[in-house]
């Protein structure tokens, strides 16, 4: 976890001095402008760090102000950076053009005060574009015909909310779209496939209140998420609990003889001692295969062992990238990202975007989702 946390800030760190040099080279200014402009760029990359003290110590307003204007500017950060570096790489192409040509190529440099503008607009609209589109929710359907559903069940309808990151910006407002979705959808059973809390959750009744108003005919179900340890256990298993989901912890249960529903722990647990290990593949052969097996796991991997002992596995995680073009980065590491994922024996892997927002309340080509999934009885 501190290598990671230290990989984190020495990135961010190194983005805030990129946007300093970029800026001063493209306007010139002296101390009494760089020196402001320095202090509110530690400020700004420490921000993360300061909600996170903020929060423990009972400061609630200061922390929210604080993540509010810390995140937002960490989305137009990144989206700035993005579009400057694309000209940075053009400016290196020529470079090297140059020294095979062994002549200057000008005309085709960009002068860096409109480099510098250039790349601030499109962040700016980028980010305004990207917060409205993180408030309008997408419901994507998915139809499975499976014959393991039980006489007298045609359909069973599944709705997978994932990644929502309740905290110090996902509050009511945001959290009342989402399960308007939910609602909609008149789900048989909900999932939620992990980090539904990401922060210090006060005068929850609010929030209580809305997760209790969705009674599914089979339940509410979820599993643990990284941002769940990285918060505190205790305080996250508590909320979820409490907003009615039965948290499946390398266990599960055959669901009024319907279908299996299993979990397991996400791996961040292991940094905190809060790991509950499971074997996925003894786990899942423990349930009955004549039952359609859902499968809740919140990072979109798969263990070969576990192949033909699930029906479906539902994920999170990877949030679409969030902000593009991040998913470029992100697809390395989880190459099966957003979207519906087959494998040879017929079992299937879908991956939600997230429904809600990690850091910035921004996501750019990368809209929010509640996953709908109809279970048909039939042949597939």
């Amino acid at each position: 976890m501190s290598i990671f946390l230290a990989t984190f800030f020495l990135i961010y760190g190194g983005t805030h001095l990129y946007f300093y040099t970029k800026a001063r080279a493209a306007f010139g200014f002296g101390p009494a402008v760089g020196v402001p402009l320095a202090l509110f760029l530690v400020l700004m990359a420490a921000a993360p760090i300061l909600v996170r003290i903020a929060e423990r110590q009972g400061l609630e307003q200061p922390a929210r102000l604080l993540a509010w204007s810390g995140y937002c500017w960490m989305g137009f950060l990144f989206l700035f950076f993005s579009c400057s570096l694309l000209v940075d790489c053009w400016h290196l192409v020529l470079r090297v053009g140059e020294l095979a040509a062994r002549r200057e190529f000008a005309l085709f440099r960009l002068p860096r005060l409109p480099v510098f503008g250039i790349a601030a607009t499109y962040g700016l609209l980028a980010a305004a574009y990207g917060y409205h589109d993180a408030l309008t929710i997408r419901t994507d359907r998915i139809t499975i015909r499976t014959p393991k559903l039980p006489a007298g069940v045609e359909r069973l309808t599944i709705a997978q909310i994932s990644d929502v990151h309740v905290g110090l910006i996902i509050r009511e407002e945001r959290l009342r779209r989402m399960l308007a979705a939910v609602r909609a959808a008149n789900p048989d059973l909900l999932v939620c496939t992990g980090d539904l809390v990401d922060g210090q959750v006060n005068d929850i009744a609010p929030l209580m209140d809305l997760f209790g108003s969705i009674h599914p005919r089979y339940g509410k179900f979820a599993v643990t998420g990284n941002h769940e340890y990285f918060v505190g256990l205790g305080q996250a298993l508590d909320f979820t609990r409490r907003a009615g989901f039965r948290v499946l912890r390398g266990e599960g249960e055959t669901v009024a003889g319907v279908l299996n529903v299993v979990g397991v722990d996400d791996p961040a647990g292991r940094a905190f001692g809060e790991f509950r290990g499971a074997d996925e593949r003894g786990l899942l052969a423990a349930f009955p295969r004549n039952r359609f097996t859902l499968f809740l796991k919140h990072r979109p991997t798969i263990d070969p062992a576990a192949l033909g002992l699930f029906d479906l596995q539902l994920s999170g995680h990877v949030h679409g990238g969030q902000l593009f073009p991040f998913g470029l980065v992100v697809r390395l590491f989880y190459p099966l990202m957003d979207g519906l994922h087959r494998f040879a024996g017929g079992e299937l892997l879908s991956v939600s975007r997230g429904t809600g927002t990690w850091g910035p309340p921004i996501r750019f080509l990368a809209p929010p989702e509640v996953t709908v999934i109809e279970l048909v009885r039939g042949e597939r």
